[in-house]
């Protein structure tokens, strides 16, 4: 009964845990020459912040970094998709997304915007421009990136659609800019 009452889940684990909070700072992030970076502007869907976390680890991000108004990484939601992930890749929290953007050029980085605005990403794939140190900057499920989200990235990527759909989930569609992404840089 005790569980229960301290669970959301409706057919909780059996246990419960309380573990101390220790996002990484900005300056750690930057500092220690990331090639792949992962910036979530407006996030609000656990689910596809949990996926991208974990999306992200798989594909070997350095760190993800949470800006804006995006959900808490810490929402219960959010930790059970991670699957663990939560635990394995650094990120920082409540971070302003111009302040982001520059830190990244900073260290280094290009920083790509996944909007449906974009150019297409399998253009760029042939460029060989996913090989270089990249921040992918990805926006609000509703909304995407405003136009000023968008003035501070390099460039605006999409992926192209070849069925009916309108668009991709985000959480699916960062997964495929990340792999793209890992996937030129470890081929180089």
């Amino acid at each position: 009964a005790v569980i229960d009452a301290m669970s959301d889940t409706v057919t909780p684990q059996g246990f419960v845990a309380v573990a101390k909070q220790n996002p990484t700072g900005l300056k750690d992030i930057f500092a220690s020459e990331p090639k792949l970076v992962v910036i979530c502007e407006e996030v609000r869907d656990p689910g596809n912040l949990g996926t991208i976390l974990r999306a992200a680890d798989a594909a070997g991000a350095d760190a993800v970094v949470l800006t804006g108004r995006t959900v808490d990484p810490f929402n219960p939601k959010v930790v059970r998709s991670t699957t663990g992930s939560l635990f394995h890749v650094p990120f920082a929290v409540d971070a302003d997304l111009a302040d982001v953007t520059g830190r990244a050029r900073g260290a280094g980085l290009q920083v790509l915007a996944a909007d449906v605005k974009g150019d297409d990403l399998l253009g760029v794939r042939s460029e060989g421009a996913l090989e270089n140190p990249t921040a992918w900057v990805f926006g609000n499920e509703a909304r995407g990136l405003t136009d000023d989200d968008l003035a501070l990235c390099d460039r605006a990527l999409r992926l192209p659609i070849y069925g009916a759909a309108e668009s991709l989930n985000l959480a699916t569609a960062a997964s495929v800019c990340l792999y793209e992404t890992a996937f030129a840089q470890r081929s180089m």
